[in-house]
Parts: structure tokens; C-alpha cells; sequence
């Protein structure tokens, strides 16, 4: 293990995600702990291990052992190729989009990765079409042709700028064709692809085992061997393992109460850090159409002028989130204030004449539904405020359920629930993807929901402009649909904590544009 004899025995820092964590001395370590694995803990276990049905934080295991045609290298927000040499859109209409793959790529097991298996990984998530998938950010290509062994043309049915943002998700991680059927998903616990590491073993809500995937060519670059991802029920249990040393780094998931004990680790005898960083992180609510209460836009409404925010975030999370009032987070262009525009300070009185103008006068039953164990350990608390709130009014009588991840996202693609809460970590930083997941046909949610202003106007006339800084009226004028359907409601914006020893760096980089942790950034110190 470590020597611990160094200049600085207590640290703690918080900083931002760009900045670097430094100190003095030197410190000595042995051989054999620089190969033990990493171990890093949190609480957004996978809901599959097959690419072609996840469009959740399943991605997070994704990024590090799949590979995809474009990737962020460390501090990027702009994709660039990784399993591809190079990339671009060959017209200027933004509907012919270009890779050459790098020579000579394989997957871990030495098969032949080339442009068939591309073209392949590609088709494969629209023909299997899970409800809820990936296959809902495809919406505006029409083929993939692979002329040749490197080279692979995706032409889109329409103009689409963000077309490269997509194809560098997770959910367009390129698999083996030879190990993946091409019209059903694959159910094992065993993965097969190119990317950084392999998955040496996986235990279902448990565990992942990775381990250095030596035929591996792209952008990353290794500080370490082998990383053991460790998936925990809640925050505290996690916190209480890296205060034990029995895990390295935490990263989704920490509670309020434990960033902000964290916090104060300074005046603590430990050898902790928290870097603290901006997020894109939202929380929200989702309204289901088929169901008779929910589907009503009165109900709706008047859910909506009722949530307090600012209570949620100070009562339930001290402080560690901010209050939300658009779909689209701050620091994206398009953010706005819609909800609080259109409804005000929460008022039952506003929301009895809302109800009362549509002929409901007995208070309204509303079931609402949560996950256990993916959002952090406030979730439950939250949705008790918010049956709170609402109940305080006199208009609403609420019931809470809560189902652990896996079956709470069978539960939503399968339509089951009246009121949900989600979580959306970004596919890539730009307003289109805080709207477009969750509109249309099909969606990320796995409830319909038909928005045909958004879907064949705003966001069409948004993918023709290549600087994303010049669609801000689009993005403005979509939202005004969204606050007044209140099919979505936003709840609050959350900040990136990440826990970790003192002894490991790179966590300060270690950070996706979506927030999603590329875990060959993170290493052993050997100097400050």
C-alpha cells in the first residue's frame, strides 16, 4: 500500500472539473498496488450489457468497454474520432456523414473490427427497436452503406448537424457481429468489444471487473490496469466503503448529507478529497398520456403550479441542487425560465381555479413512481415532499411507489406507471438533446408523446445550423410548448460530485461532456 508519510497528511479538496488537485512532497508506493485495480463505487448500476437496449446510465460501464466511431478525449466537448482516423459530413446540407476507420482494429478477442461490423452495430439497434432505446436517437438517419473495409456512409433522410454528437453516445458502441445476434438482444453477463478494457467479470447490481484491453487503439490513455466498478444500493453505504478503504473513488450517487460532511473533511484525521463541478444533470417529471388523471392537462397544470422547487432543493438536498424551470439546464444555449414564467411561486389557489375550470372539484388520485436505488438516497425523501406539497393543497391524494432500477424501467417502456421520476444525464451537451429524447413516437420515456411543432418544425430547422449558438429561438419556442403541455416537469439541476483517496488523481478529468466517467483517467499518485 501506500506510504502515508507525506507532506500533507489531511486534504481536502474542492475544485472545479477543469482544474488539477495539487500539493507538495513526494510519495512512495508498491509495486503491487500500482497493479491492484482501482475500485470505484457507485450507486448507477447497468440495466443491460447489450448497447442496442439501453439509453440510460447503463452507458456509464459502456464508455469504457465499447468503442465508438467518435469519442471526448479529456477536457473536450466537441467529439473527434476515436475508433475512426477521421470524420465529416461531405455536403452542406449536413445529410452525408463520413469515417474512415483506423487500420487494422480488432476486438478484444482479436476479430476483425471493420466497416461491416459498423454498418452492423448500427442496423442492429433499429432492427431490434427496444421500446425506450437507443434507436430513438437515429430519428433522422435513413442508411448506413460500408463501401469498403474501412470506410462507413451514414446518409440521414434529413439535414442533422448533430449527427457526430450522436454517433459518439454510448448507445452507438460497435459490437462484434459474430457475438451479437442481429434481431434480439443478448441477455448473458459476458461483453465483447473494443474499447478501453474488457469486462473480466460481472456480477448483476454487484460488481464489474475491468481489466486493460491491450488490442485497444483510440483516444484513451491508460493510468491504470484495471478498475473494479462497485454498484451500491445507497450513498451512505458507499461513503462508509471509501471511509474503510474498501473503495478508491465515488462517483454517482453521493447524498446531500454526505457531500456535505465531505465537505468539511478538512477537519477530519482523513485522507479524502471531493471535487465539486458544474453538471448538466436534470430531474423531472413525466406525465403518462394513456392514463386517465395524468393524461388530463388541468391535472397537469396544476401539479405544476403546486411543485416548490426551491423547498425540494433546500429541505431534501440542502442546497447541493438548484431549483430547474425549463427542460433545457443552465449553461446551455436555449435555457430559459418557462415554468416559473407561466406558473409563479407555487399556489393552491392558482391550482384550485386551474382544476376547478375544467369541472374537478374532489381531490384528483395520483399515483407517483420512483426508482430506489439510482438517483441517490434523497429520491425517496423527495417524493415525499412532493406528495407533501401536493396533498397540502386539498386537491390531490397521493400514493408513492418505488421499485429498484431494473424493474422501474421494464415498469415505464411498458407504459405501468401515471407519474414517474427520471433523471437525464446529457447524450452530448446541446439543448436539442434536453428536448428531442423526450418527444415523438418514440422516445427515450417509453410514452408517446406527440409534440409535431417540436418534431417536424423546431427541431428540423435547428439540426440545419452547424453553430449551435445561432438556434436559440427554436430551442425558446419548443419550450413554450413544454410548459404549456406540462408533460415534463423539471424539478432541479444537479452538481458533479466526485469522492475519492487522496492518493488518486485524475478524477478532476476523468468527466465526460454527459458526465459519464472515462475510468482510465484515474491513477495512484506517485508526486505532487
Amino acid at each position: 500500500m501506500f506510504n502515508r508519510n507525506r507532506c500533507l497528511r489531511r486534504v481536502a479538496a474542492i475544485a472545479s472539473l477543469s482544474s488539477l488537485v495539487t500539493g507538495c512532497g513526494i510519495l512512495s508506493s508498491d509495486s503491487s498496488d500500482e497493479e491492484a485495480p482501482i475500485l470505484v463505487g457507485t450507486t448507477s448500476a447497468p440495466s443491460t450489457l447489450d448497447p442496442a437496449a439501453s439509453w440510460d446510465s447503463s452507458w456509464e460501464l459502456f464508455r469504457n468497454i465499447y468503442q465508438t466511431l467518435l469519442s471526448y478525449p479529456s477536457g473536450a466537448t466537441a467529439p473527434e474520432p476515436d475508433a475512426a482516423e477521421k470524420c465529416s459530413f461531405t455536403d452542406s446540407s449536413y445529410q452525408v456523414y463520413r469515417c474512415e476507420l483506423r487500420e487494422g482494429l480488432t476486438f478484444s478477442n482479436g476479430d476483425a473490427l471493420d466497416a461491416k461490423a459498423v454498418k452492423y452495430s448500427i442496423d442492429r439497434i433499429r432492427r431490434i427497436n427496444v421500446n425506450g432505446g437507443p434507436a430513438g436517437l437515429l430519428g433522422s438517419l435513413d442508411r448506413v452503406e460500408a463501401p469498403n473495409g474501412r470506410e462507413v456512409v451514414f446518409h440521414l433522410g434529413k439535414p442533422d448537424a448533430t449527427f457526430p454528437f450522436v454517433l459518439a453516445t454510448p448507445a452507438m458502441s460497435i459490437v462484434d457481429p459474430d457475438s451479437y445476434p442481429a434481431d434480439e438482444i443478448r441477455k448473458d453477463a459476458s461483453v465483447l468489444g473494443s474499447g478501453p478494457y474488457t469486462l473480466q467479470s460481472y456480477e448483476d447490481g454487484k460488481k464489474a471487473e475491468l481489466v486493460r484491453n491491450d488490442r485497444y487503439e483510440g483516444l484513451a490513455e491508460h493510468k491504470n490496469d484495471a478498475v473494479t466498478v462497485r454498484y451500491f444500493q445507497d450513498s451512505g453505504a458507499m461513503v462508509k466503503a471509501l471511509r474503510a478503504g474498501e473503495i478508491h473513488v465515488t462517483y454517482r450517487g453521493l447524498a446531500a448529507d454526505d457531500v456535505i460532511d465531505l465537505q468539511g473533511v478538512s477537519t477530519k484525521d482523513e485522507d479524502l478529497q471531493l471535487i465539486e463541478g458544474s453538471a448538466a444533470d436534470i430531474s423531472y417529471l413525466v406525465f403518462n398520456p394513456e392514463d386517465p388523471w395524468a393524461r388530463r392537462k388541468p391535472v397537469r397544470r396544476a401539479v405544476a403550479q403546486l411543485i416548490d422547487r426551491a423547498a425540494i432543493a433546500h429541505k431534501v438536498y440542502q442546497d447541493t441542487v438548484d431549483p430547474l424551470y425549463s427542460m433545457v439546464p443552465k449553461g446551455l444555449t436555449g435555457h430559459t425560465a418557462g415554468f416559473f414564467d407561466e406558473y409563479g411561486d407555487p399556489s393552491a389557489e392558482k391550482a384550485r381555479r386551474i382544476l376547478a375550470e375544467a369541472g374537478i372539484t374532489e381531490p384528483v388520485p395520483l399515483t407517483l413512481w420512483y426508482t430506489t436505488d439510482r438517483y441517490g438516497s434523497e429520491t425517496g425523501r423527495e417524493f415525499e415532499e412532493i406528495e407533501r406539497q401536493l396533498e397540502d393543497s386539498g386537491l390531490f391524494t397521493v400514493t408513492l411507489k418505488g421499485r429498484p432500477w431494473k424493474t422501474f424501467a421494464e415498469g415505464y417502456q411498458k407504459g405501468e406507471y401515471p407519474v414517474f421520476g427520471r433523471g437525464w444525464s446529457p447524450d452530448f451537451p446541446d439543448a436539442e438533446n434536453f428536448i428531442a429524447p423526450f418527444v415523438g413516437k418514440q422516445n427515450a420515456l417509453g410514452t408517446p408523446y406527440e409534440a409535431p411543432r417540436i418534431t417536424e418544425e423546431l427541431l428540423p430547422r435547428s439540426r440545419r445550423e452547424s453553430d449551435r449558438g445561432g438556434v436559440e429561438k427554436e430551442f425558446e419556442e419548443a419550450q413554450k410548448i413544454l410548459v404549456e403541455d406540462a408533460r415534463l416537469l423539471p424539478l432541479w439541476q444537479g452538481k458533479q460530485y466526485v469522492a475519492a483517496d487522496v492518493d488518486i488523481s485524475g478524477a478532476e478529468r476523468a468527466l465526460d461532456p454527459s458526465t459519464i466517467m472515462m475510468v482510465w483517467e484515474l491513477g495512484r499518485k506517485t508526486s505532487w
